[in-house]
C-alpha cells in the first residue's frame, strides 16, 4: 500500500497525453525530452524537473499550471488553509475604493511592524499565520494609505500586496498571485519607489518562471535591471539588483542556457562581495548565501545533478537564514540526490525540508514529487519512510 496517494505531476503528464491520443514516443519527440526520461518520468520513478514539465506542457499546448497546477486542494481544505483565500481576494478587490468609513486604522509605524512580522512569517514557513492575518491588515493599511496619501503608507500596503503574493505562490494559486503582484506594482508607484519597481518586474518574472515561459521571464529580468538603474544608488538599490541577476540565473538554467545562467549568477556574486548578508532588505535573503543556493539550483536546472550535490555538499546555511528558502533548498538538493541514485541521501534531505518548514514542505510540489520517485523505487522501504507519506497525506 502506497502512504502517498498516486497523484504526482508524471501521472498527470501521462493523463494529458492519453487525452492527446500520444504515444510516449510522439511526446518525446514533439517537447525534446529524452524518451527513457518520460518513461521514468510518468512512472514517478524520477521527479520531473521543470524543464521537463515545461518542454511536455509547450508539447501538448498547456499551461504549466495545468501540470503542476494546485492537486493538493482535498489537503489545503483538511488543513483549513483554502477558507483564508476568498478574504484575501476580497481584501486585494478594495484597492482603488478610497477610505473605508467604518474602518479606523492605526498609526503607520504599527502597521509597518505588523506588515513586517508578516514577511518575517512567511520566511519563517509560518504560512497559516501570514494567510490568516493578511487580509485584516491590507483591508487597514488601505484605508491608512487613501487617508495620509504618502509613500510610507503606500510602501506598507505595497509590502502587504508581496505578502498576498507569497502566500498565494506557496499554496498553489497562481491567479491570485498574479492580482497580488498587479496591486503591488499600483501601491509602488504611487510610492514613486523604482527600488520596488524593480523589486516588482522580480516577482513578474518568477511568475513566468513558474510557467515555463523562461523568454517572457529573462525580458521581465531585463526589465528589472533597467528599472532599478532610475534608482539612487543604495545598498538596497544593489540588493534587488542582485536579486535580480539570481532570478535570470534560473530562468537561463530552466532554458538550458548555460552561459547566460553562470554570468547572472557571476553578476550577483560580485554584488553580494559588496552587500554582505542582507536577508531583511525587503526580505529577498540575498547575499553571498543566496547566491550559492542559487548555484546549487541552477546546476540541478541544467542536469548537472552531480555537480549540484558537491556544491551543495560544499555549502553551509548559517543557522539565522530564513527557514522557509531553507526548506526550498533542501527539496531540491533531495530531487539532485534522487536523481543521482542517492536515495538514502534523499530522504534525509527530504527530512530536514520537513523539519526545517512543516508547512511549507507539506504542500511543496518537489517534495512530494521527490518522495513519489524514492517510493517507486522498489526497495524496501524504512518505518520512517512511510511515516513521511502519511504526514504528507494527513490532516493538520
Amino acid at each position: 500500500m502506497h502512504a502517498l496517494p498516486q497523484d504526482h505531476t508524471g501521472v498527470r503528464i501521462a493523463r494529458l497525453r492519453r487525452e492527446r491520443h500520444l504515444t510516449q514516443r510522439a511526446l518525446a519527440d514533439l517537447s525534446g525530452v529524452p524518451y527513457n526520461t518520460l518513461i521514468k518520468v510518468e512512472q514517478g520513478r524520477l521527479a520531473a524537473t521543470p524543464h521537463v514539465v515545461a518542454c511536455c506542457a509547450r508539447a501538448m499546448r498547456v499551461e504549466v499550471a495545468t501540470i503542476v497546477g494546485q492537486p493538493y486542494v482535498e489537503d489545503l481544505r483538511a488543513d483549513e488553509l483554502d477558507v483564508l483565500i476568498a478574504p484575501i481576494r476580497e481584501a486585494l478587490d478594495v484597492y482603488d475604493l478610497g477610505a473605508d468609513p467604518d474602518i479606523v486604522p492605526r498609526p503607520l509605524t504599527d502597521l509597518h511592524t505588523d506588515a513586517e512580522g508578516l514577511c518575517a512569517a512567511v520566511r519563517a514557513g509560518e504560512i497559516k499565520k501570514a494567510a490568516s492575518e493578511v487580509a485584516g491588515l491590507i483591508e487597514e493599511t488601505t484605508t491608512a494609505a487613501h487617508t495620509h496619501r504618502n509613500s510610507d503608507g503606500w510602501l506598507i500596503l505595497a509590502s502587504l500586496y508581496r505578502t498576498s503574493y507569497d502566500v498565494a505562490t506557496k499554496l498553489g494559486y497562481p491567479d491570485l498571485a498574479q492580482l497580488a503582484l498587479a496591486r503591488m506594482d499600483w501601491a509602488a508607484q504611487r510610492a514613486s519607489s523604482a527600488v520596488f519597481g524593480g523589486a516588482y518586474q522580480y516577482f513578474r518574472a518568477l511568475t513566468y518562471l513558474r510557467e515555463g515561459k523562461f523568454r517572457t521571464g529573462q525580458r521581465l529580468v531585463d526589465l528589472g535591471l533597467r528599472t532599478i538603474e532610475q534608482a539612487e544608488p543604495s545598498w538596497e538599490r544593489d540588493v534587488v539588483t542582485g536579486q535580480l541577476h539570481l532570478g535570470g540565473s534560473v530562468m537561463a538554467g530552466r532554458a538550458h542556457n548555460e552561459d547566460q545562467a553562470m554570468g547572472h549568477l557571476a553578476e550577483a556574486e560580485t554584488i553580494a562581495a559588496r552587500t554582505g548578508e542582507s536577508p531583511k532588505v525587503l526580505w529577498m535573503a540575498f547575499g553571498g548565501t543566496n547566491v550559492q543556493v542559487h548555484r546549487v539550483a541552477v546546476l540541478a536546472e541544467l542536469d548537472k545533478y552531480d555537480k549540484a550535490v558537491a556544491a551543495a555538499n560544499n555549502l553551509v546555511i548559517p543557522d539565522d537564514w530564513p527557514k522557509s528558502r531553507t526548506s526550498h533548498h533542501w527539496a531540491e538538493v533531495a530531487r539532485a540526490q534522487m536523481w543521482t541514485g542517492r536515495l538514502d541521501a534523499s530522504f534525509a534531505s527530504l527530512l530536514k525540508a520537513r523539519k526545517t518548514a512543516p508547512q511549507q514542505a507539506k504542500y511543496h510540489p518537489m517534495v512530494r514529487d521527490t518522495y513519489a520517485s524514492l517510493e517507486a523505487a522498489h526497495r524496501r522501504l524504512p518505518e520512517s519512510f512511510l511515516s513521511y507519506g502519511s504526514w504528507l497525506s494527513s490532516q493538520a
